[in-house]
């Protein structure tokens, strides 16, 4: 018996590898333990050992790992030993033995206290830190706020896939994004912390480390801090306002008529009745759509898209009473059931504005290739989608060399897609150089680095795209085509 492991990453769990030679022996090693520390327990009766099988750990938590370490007397006997169970502090734990002092028979269950924490184990830091939170307009303390907390990445962004939704709209360009929006609340899971009736509670952060910090509570705003722990202790409390939502949220469904369908990437209009006003959103990748509607008002929604017929609702938040979420659903007729093969229509340009290029180098630099994640997670989403990669440099160095440059950059980026096991025919790959400029930045003019590296990107297009999508009509005689 041998130890492997597998990840679960956004597309599943990957297959199982092997741990290797440096934990795995030609005999067997059971009972793996991972702890919050990166150390991995395990027990094994080909390691060193004092008899039987042993229990032993290794330091995992960096790119190259520690020694087999044999945890020794009084974990270890001349009889088998195995399932050591660690608390998170490292203070207390279990394991399996059959050993015969202290047995009452074959294997039993052992406890042990450690009050200085096992030797060889080095655990982070931690700094407990108060959490307030009030009402910005009372100065009262809420009770009941749920509190996240994510480790930041060093893009800023927090380093959890089941943190975002993905996205893909139109940006103030006129161009389409591919973005990753934050999911609401309730779709979250449990919090992490709730709020006492104090409207505090106490939260541990590592050390050093910077946090996105995500409060949110039924009726009021969700709030977004990012907090670094301080190296000096006693941290100050994080103290957090949050705003009254003077609106009800609304989340629009966009469906086709007749066919359990989205329609993606819709403009959708809103108007309120009472002022006139009509403001503009989009449905997303899977036909959604939110906004936060004025209370006591009647609303108008008019939904658009090229190959479809006008969809129309109407909604109120007249008469209605506490806070939560209304739903809207719209129905739009197709002009051609051949458009519902093509959920992003073919020509389609995304722009991945968050991947940076250092100046005069092909790498995406380290950790900043968010957009690239969320492509892999639509082509994954449509198998039958091939696109092309066309990335462009800055105006600084000479055209030839941007050529060039520029089209190691798409391939790089192409790179990173085959390593999320995109398919290597369903990707080719230009560089444009300087030649596509998106701002003034061009030859002989004077720009920040920031100009310069709005610039520096990759565009996305969409050259191939053909779902068996599964119609599932609903009406008189219906059928499924």
């Amino acid at each position: 018996m041998d130890i492997y492991f597998v990840e679960k990453t956004s597309r599943g769990w990957s297959a199982p590898i092997n741990l290797g030679p440096e934990i795995n022996t030609p005999k067997n090693e059971v009972f793996p333990f991972s702890h919050e520390s990166g150390t991995l327990f395990f027990s094994s009766n080909g390691h060193q050992g004092l008899g039987e099988l042993d229990l032993f750990m290794i330091d995992l938590s960096d790119r190259k790992w520690g020694r087999v370490i044999n945890l020794g007397l009084p974990f270890n006997s001349e009889k088998d030993d195995l399932g050591l169970v660690l608390s998170p502090n490292g203070t207390r734990g279990y394991f399996t033995s059959n050993r015969e002092t202290d047995s009452r028979g074959q294997d039993d269950i052992f406890l042990f206290d450690a009050p200085a924490g096992l030797k060889g184990i080095e655990l982070p830091e931690m700094n407990n830190t108060l959490v307030a939170v009030y009402d910005v307009e009372s100065s009262r303390r809420i009770l009941g706020a749920n509190v996240r907390v994510y480790p930041l990445s060093a893009d800023g962004l927090a380093d959890n896939d089941e943190l975002y939704n993905l996205e893909m709209l139109p940006n103030e360009k006129g161009e389409v994004s591919l973005t990753l929006v934050r999911k609401k609340d309730e779709e979250l899971g449990e919090p992490h912390h709730i709020t006492n009736r104090n409207g505090e509670v106490v939260v541990p952060f590592e050390v050093g480390q910077s946090f996105l910090v995500v409060i949110a509570k039924r009726g009021y705003k969700t709030q977004e801090i990012k907090f670094t722990s301080p190296e000096q202790l006693p941290a100050r409390p994080l103290e957090v306002l949050m705003e009254p939502n003077n609106c009800l949220g609304l989340v629009g469904n966009v469906l086709v008529e007749g066919y359990n369908v989205p329609v993606t990437n819709a403009r959708v209009q809103i108007t309120n009745e009472c002022t006139g006003k009509m403001s503009v959103t989009h449905t997303n990748i899977e036909g959604k759509f939110e906004y936060c509607l004025e209370i006591g008002c009647n609303f108008n929604i008019r939904v658009l898209k090229e190959g479809y017929e006008e969809g129309t609702s109407t909604i109120s938040t007249e008469n209605i009473r506490g806070n939560r979420y209304l739903e809207a659903e719209v129905k739009m007729k197709v002009k051609s059931l051949d458009l519902l093969k093509e959920p992003i229509s073919v020509g389609t340009v995304i722009v991945l504005d968050n991947i940076y290029y250092d100046f005069n180098k092909s790498a995406i630099r380290s950790g900043e290739a968010r957009d690239l994640e969320a492509l892999a997670k639509l082509m994954n989403r449509y198998p039958s989608m091939e696109v092309e990669l066309g990335a462009h440099t800055d105006s600084r160095g000479e055209n030839d060399y941007n050529l060039k440059l520029s089209l190691k950059r798409a391939e790089s980026a192409k790179a990173f897609l085959l390593r999320q096991r995109i398919k290597s025919h369903r990707i080719q790959v230009f560089g444009y150089g300087e030649a596509y400029p998106r701002n003034h930045c061009i030859d002989n003019q004077a720009c920040s680095e920031e100009e310069h590296g709005f610039n520096r990107r990759t565009e996305v297009k969409v050259t191939k795209i053909d779902e068996s999508v599964r119609l599932e009509f609903k009406g008189p005689g219906s059928r499924n085509d």
